[in-house]
């Protein structure tokens, strides 16, 4: 193996780990195959005798770009046409079973949510520390901070986050449960099966972006979102092809009509198992990359 060739190797090794970072701190899978293929070209130029440990080099880089691209992404998220929410990926995964829960619970549409609260260092030094075991002093390089700054990210995020930083996440036995009440309600516009699966304040809420039909304000309460689901998702869904699949580390379902994506649906849940957040994705900006699946840690 040539040198070009071992130096594909040890990128392609990394790749599952520095795609899940720059997703967590982006929100985008668009902006984060740009960031880590930008990362690879510059990998593959560099003066690769001089790094001492590719790992950290990689994980510098990655984080250091991401964090330029999240103050840049900015703008364009306040001046966002609705609600604004990440964009969905069909998830696969390349870690241990014991760390799978700890991970894909890092990758719901609520959770990166919550993290739009961080600035985008906080954002970094959270997930480093927090998501992918990084010690202070790691976290500390890879931002570019003195290890006493890097602890009071940590700290700030962990108090921007509050009670929020617990993820709940219900057995797949109780997602399929859900989603199966969720197909029925919608096909028949019937939700007596849902009412028990939802919490009492849950709320709903859809990102088109300008570019597709939906609500543009959050609903609040089990009433609206019932009646929502019954009335109108029940119209325009109830002929379309229902796909369930792990979205986001967890289960959601994606809408097809005429083999076309048009629509996704992910949850939140509360500590009692129940759905809190209904997120329902229609840009189709947002959608065109959810026919391919993404290997993450």
């Amino acid at each position: 193996m040539n040198s070009a060739e071992n130096a594909a190797a040890v990128f392609e090794q990394r790749r599952p780990f520095l795609l899940g970072l720059a997703y967590r701190i982006l929100g985008s899978r668009t902006e984060a195959e740009d960031v880590v293929q930008e990362l690879f070209i510059k990998w593959l130029e560099a003066d690769r005798a001089s790094i001492a440990t590719p790992a950290a080099w990689l994980t510098t880089a990655c984080t250091r770009q991401c964090i330029d691209l999240l103050r840049s992404a900015h703008t364009s998220r306040v001046d966002y046409i609705g609600t604004w929410l990440p964009e969905p990926i069909h998830t696969t995964h390349q870690h241990s079973p014991e760390h799978m829960h700890e991970l894909a619970s890092s990758l719901s549409t609520a959770f990166l949510l919550l993290l739009e609260r961080l600035t985008p260092k906080e954002r970094a030094a959270y997930l480093l520390y927090e998501i992918f075991d990084m010690d202070y002093a790691q976290v500390a390089e890879a931002i570019g901070v003195q290890e006493a700054a890097c602890r009071k990210l940590v700290s700030r995020a962990k108090a921007g986050l509050g009670n929020g930083q617990i993820r709940y996440q219900p057995e797949p036995a109780r997602q399929d449960q859900l989603l199966n009440a969720f197909h029925s309600a919608i096909a028949s516009g019937s939700t007596a099966s849902l009412t028990a699966l939802l919490a009492e304040d849950v709320e709903l809420c859809a990102d088109g972006g300008g570019k597709a039909s939906a609500i543009r304000e959050t609903l609040f309460g089990i009433s609206s979102v019932l009646e929502f689901i019954g009335q109108s998702l029940h119209v325009y869904w109830q002929t379309c092809e229902w796909l369930p699949s792990e979205i986001n580390g967890a289960q959601g379902v994606i809408i097809k009509v005429d083999g076309v994506i048009t629509a996704s649906m992910t949850f939140g849940f509360d500590e009692a198992g129940r759905v809190s957040r209904i997120f329902i994705m229609r840009n189709p900006d947002k959608l065109a990359g959810l026919d391919a699946s993404l290997q993450v840690q």
